[in-house]
């Protein structure tokens, strides 16, 4: 029985040692590959590199540029804004404290102009009432005086 023992175990040893040989021939043809693929691509990566280096460069220019022109708008439309709104400067506490200040001086000003107007309306008297206006027939006659040629100058020679 020992002998069937010693069989079986040869032959499982000798099933795993092909099993371990498989996996290391299958790496060693791997690493083998891959040299092989490296060695063709080796003179690709530095012109895909290179290519891809100058259209990196291209677009970084031109989005630079359309980035400065961006720009270079929002600053010439707030400059319109700012000259249509007479802007120059942004306000400060003191211009906003000027202005409050201006409109208290008006203020008073209006207050004291209405007093005065309701004073003199107190103190004048009642309005008179307005003269008669002249007659239309009186009216009639003066103008009728007026149109008249006067005597000796008829326009005729």
């Amino acid at each position: 029985m020992n002998d069937e023992k010693n069989k079986v175990t040869d032959k499982a040893g000798e099933i795993a040692r092909n099993i371990w040989l498989a996996g290391v021939g299958a790496y060693g043809r791997a690493v083998d590959e891959a040299q092989s693929s490296l060695k063709k691509a080796t003179p690709q990566p530095p012109k895909l590199f290179r290519d891809l280096v100058k259209a990196g460069a291209a677009l970084e220019e031109e989005a630079s540029e359309a980035r400065a022109a961006a720009v270079n708008s929002v600053e010439e439309r707030i400059s319109q804004v700012r000259e249509n709104f007479h802007l120059q400067r942004s306000a400060r506490i003191e211009d906003l404290q000027d202005l409050h200040d201006k409109l208290d001086k008006l203020t008073r000003k209006i207050d004291a102009l209405t007093r005065l107007v309701k004073e003199q309306q107190e103190a004048a008297p009642a309005p008179r009432k307005r003269a008669a206006a002249k007659s239309p027939a009186k009216a009639r006659t003066k103008s009728a005086t007026r149109a008249k040629p006067r005597s000796g100058r008829t326009g005729k020679g």
